[in-house]
């Protein structure tokens, strides 16, 4: 559950997970089923890396809207029944819509059928996902329809948390009021906890179009998604991926997301939830990257050496201490340091776990033993065309360059204290010493 805001801090989080990975949504009512809720159950008894760290059971999009008012009865049966076990957080998807009041007021029934008492299922739930918002006032809205719902049924003040998903351009301006907005007394916008895209529904209020008929990719809002959650003290998830079998894809749509600081994505179906709940996690094993026609290709690791073996970079050693390097059509005689200086350029390293804990370990002993900074080197023996060719790369590591490499520590922390059923699978990932240092370094 969330907790009660203690500040008007706009930026204070006022919720246990600082990260998300997955936010995994399910129909609540399936059509022409014995069992209509048969995905509901299914989704609920996830456990492991399988299990998200939110799950959505979605009485809007992914329900037909004859079967709303059952699924709105499932959702109470099924999480009643398994919501106790359930590793993750419970975040039921209500309707709603900025320019319609009724579906507003359909919207705040499911809620407070959901959170009746006498129902028996909203000791296990979360919060709500509100879709379709638009403007600020719009937001303050469903806000004002979850507080009524608490005080009509005699829950916790802001014990539901609000997440909304961002499915306009009125939405999408809105995150930039938040700060402003959030912990005035006229509002509980403080109940806020994710800042969801939509794509689809977006391009569609966007009235934007491609050639192909796909979604545009939006790197935009995804950008101003994470800006206005780290403003706010919120968490940003991307919008689903819905070629469900480009699993690469996928991968490349989450690291580009990481480097704009969006850590969690919807996930569709249990096969993403599980690559996007490992993806952000730190490697488990170190690997080295060499810059080859605009690309980074993965070096093979073999007997201490890492070894390129493709065809966009050639290097022959002369015999008179000097080097050629064919790269692009281009070739250059070097000599050692010219070469170790071209590498340096296009080579880099992906830090394992384990770097990463020991990094940090030796800083913190530095900086107990009275110094600011200390200078970290990196070896290795890199081969091209049977060549090998010694390299060392010396990085100052500082408070700031701490506190940066923090972060994937951080993450591991948060999901190693929120989700105690991936235990098991994160001692088999990294080994149970590494686990143990990476829980208690920082």
């Amino acid at each position: 559950m969330t907790e009660s805001a203690t500040t008007a801090d706009p930026t204070a989080r006022h919720y246990d997970r600082e990260f998300v990975r997955t936010f995994f949504t399910s129909p609540t009512a399936v059509e022409g089923e014995d069992d209509s809720a048969k995905m509901l159950r299914s989704a609920a008894q996830l456990r492991g890396m399988r299990a998200p760290d939110v799950w959505v059971p979605d009485n809007e999009d992914a329900t037909a809207p004859s079967m709303r008012a059952e699924g709105v009865r499932n959702i109470v049966d099924v999480v009643r029944e398994h919501g106790a076990a359930v590793p993750g957080e419970i975040h039921p998807r209500v309707v709603w819509h900025r320019d319609d009041p009724q579906t507003r007021y359909r919207g705040f029934q499911q809620i407070l059928e959901i959170t009746d008492p006498e129902n028996g299922a909203v000791e296990h739930i979360d919060g709500f996902v509100i879709p379709e918002v638009g403007g600020v006032d719009d937001w303050k809205k469903a806000d004002e329809f979850l507080t009524i719902a608490e005080r009509e049924h005699g829950l916790d003040p802001e014990s539901l948390s609000m997440s909304v998903i961002v499915e306009s351009g009125e939405a999408e301006l809105a995150m930039g009021d938040l700060r402003e907005e959030m912990g005035k007394p006229a509002n509980n916008l403080q109940r806020l906890f994710l800042l969801v895209d939509g794509e689809v529904d977006y391009t569609k209020d966007m009235r934007a179009m491609t050639p192909t008929g796909e979604l545009p990719p939006w790197p935009e809002l995804r950008h101003n998604t994470s800006r206005g959650a780290s403003a706010a003290g919120l968490v940003a998830v991307d919008g689903p991926y819905d070629d469900i079998r480009d699993v690469e894809g996928y991968r490349e749509r989450m690291r580009e997301n990481r480097a704009k600081g969006m850590t969690g994505i919807w996930s569709l179906t249990p096969t993403q939830v599980e690559v996007a709940n490992t993806a952000p996690l730190p490697p488990e094993s170190g690997r080295w990257l060499l810059e080859v026609d605009g690309r980074e290709i993965e070096l093979d690791a073999e007997e201490g050496r890492h070894v390129y073996r493709g065809d966009g970079l050639g290097l022959e050693e002369t015999g008179t201490g000097q080097y050629v390097l064919r790269a692009g059509g281009d070739e250059q005689t070097l000599d050692a340091d010219e070469l170790r200086e071209e590498l340096l350029d296009r080579a880099a390293y992906v830090p394992s776990m384990d770097d990463i804990v020991d990094s940090m370990e030796a800083f913190e002993d530095a900086k107990d033993a009275g110094k600011g900074a200390i200078a970290m080197t990196r070896e290795a023996t890199l081969e091209i065309d049977g060549v090998a060719v010694e390299h060392s790369t010396d990085r100052m590591w500082d408070e700031a360059t701490y506190q940066a490499a923090k972060t994937p520590i951080t993450l591991f922390q948060d999901v190693y204290e929120h989700r105690p059923d991936q235990h098991d699978d994160l001692e088999q990932r990294y080994g149970a010493d590494v686990v143990e240092r990476a829980t208690n370094v920082g």
